[in-house]
């Protein structure tokens, strides 16, 4: 699941997105995912190469410069694909003080398998994990924060505690504090 390259491929940025979690948040939609899934609501992140370099300290200045955001949404694409090179950029979203949610198309159960450090420790610095891949027979646009019923929004300090899904309310994550 790592990526190594110094820069970080990014498929496009959406700076005041309410959609991808709780709050107005800055989703950044990574480029390259092995998913494919049918119905996948994002295809132009499928390329790996596709989308355009950015780096860590661009990203932030982004960031910088909404102060009214509550919180960063990885998205894509695949964000887990490209973790050793997010680590960074999830440091200085955490130490902003805003809220990190990561969505990924692998289960948690596959990531513990994996048992990728990079991966492992990008996700410490998450409060929620998105967990699935889409699936179109289950998709419902009744779900808060995800597109269909197989896809599960967890806890991630406390998944990765006790290395099992520990699911929370979607639409009260950063209400009750993660």
């Amino acid at each position: 699941m790592i990526a190594t390259e110094k820069s970080i491929r990014i498929a496009g940025v959406v700076g005041d997105s309410i959609v991808d979690g709780p709050g107005l948040r800055m989703t950044i939609f990574f480029q390259g995912c092995e998913h494919c899934c049918e119905g996948c609501h994002n295809p132009q992140a499928l390329p790996m190469n596709g989308g355009r370099v950015d780096t860590v300290e661009g990203l932030l200045a982004e960031i910088d410069a909404n102060p009214l955001l509550t919180g960063v949404t990885f998205s894509g694409g695949e964000p887990l694909l490209r973790a050793g090179v997010l680590i960074p950029l999830a440091e200085g979203v955490t130490a902003r003080g805003l809220d990190l949610a990561i969505y990924t198309g692998w289960t948690i159960e596959d990531i513990f398998a994996d048992g990728d450090e990079y991966v492992l420790s990008l996700l410490g610095y998450a409060s929620v994990l998105v967990d699935g891949p889409f699936v179109l027979e289950e998709k419902s646009l009744l779900l808060p924060y995800r597109g269909s019923k197989n896809q599960r929004i967890l806890d991630a300090k406390k998944t990765l505690a006790e290395r099992r899904a520990v699911l929370v309310d979607g639409l009260g994550w950063v209400e009750k504090g993660l």
